[in-house]
């Protein structure tokens, strides 16, 4: 079983993006604009963007986790991945303490452009934490490993084959709820970045400048049309 674990954590990264300040009193949660087409900014800009957004959500972030969690450590830890040659991304992981981690590419924070957009991802990825949805991936990809290797053993499988399909298991396992996982930090993620004074409908313009997944079988992402239209309907709610 352990082998399993081991061979599935790869799969269990929250990466969703191919993405002490005032609260929000201080900060009253601005009115949602349309989706417009923001002009590229320079990188001294969208460094003090970043740095701005992180210094501002981070409080945010931490209140509604511990606001909605019991037992969760909700003390984020935000970082630039800064490795070269990575793509536009964010994600979400823990550290070896269970400390949760949010971590922005320099690609994306160049990319994004304006705070906004920051915003919206940050409390996309800090939303995967409060859902709990690495624990919940890392169980669903064990149980399709078990399933497959069980499978394959039944079916006569030697041990090379028993491997494959516990990996290819642990895959479709891991994929099973991911667009759901996708949908509900895109929920929760747009009540933070209000909750932060940001505009979330601004901040999923993101989506219109990178590929769109579409509705593949077993595809990590859901077609960006419907994360965009579940930011409009959450504000809506609000």
């Amino acid at each position: 079983m352990r082998k399993i674990v081991m061979a599935v954590v790869a799969l269990t990264l929250s990466g969703c993006v191919s993405v002490t300040g005032p609260d929000s009193q201080q900060n009253p949660p601005v009115k949602p604009t349309a989706i417009l087409a923001p002009a590229p900014v320079s990188q001294n800009r969208a460094a003090r963007n970043f740095l701005a957004v992180v210094q501002r959500m981070e409080p945010v972030a931490e209140r509604e986790c511990r606001n909605r969690t019991s037992g969760t450590n909700c003390d984020f830890k935000i970082v630039v991945d800064s490795r070269k040659g990575q793509p536009s991304n964010a994600y979400q992981t823990l550290d070896k303490s269970g400390r949760p981690v949010i971590a922005f590419t320099s690609a994306l924070i160049a990319e994004a452009r304006n705070q906004d957009e920051l915003a919206f991802i940050l409390g996309h990825e800090a939303a995967h934490h409060i859902r709990g949805h690495i624990p919940k991936t890392q169980q669903s990809a064990v149980a399709g490993a078990v399933v497959g290797g069980l499978l394959a053993a039944v079916l006569g499988a030697g041990d090379a084959g028993i491997q494959e399909a516990q990996r290819l298991g642990g895959a479709v396992g891991a994929r099973t709820y991911s667009k759901g996982y996708e949908l509900e930090a895109d929920e929760l993620g747009t009540v933070i970045t209000v909750h932060s004074g940001y505009d979330p409908i601004k901040g999923a313009a993101f989506f219109s400048r990178i590929p769109d997944p579409g509705d593949r079988f077993l595809g990590s992402h859901p077609p960006n049309a419907a994360r965009i239209q579940t930011v409009r309907r959450t504000v809506a709610n609000m």
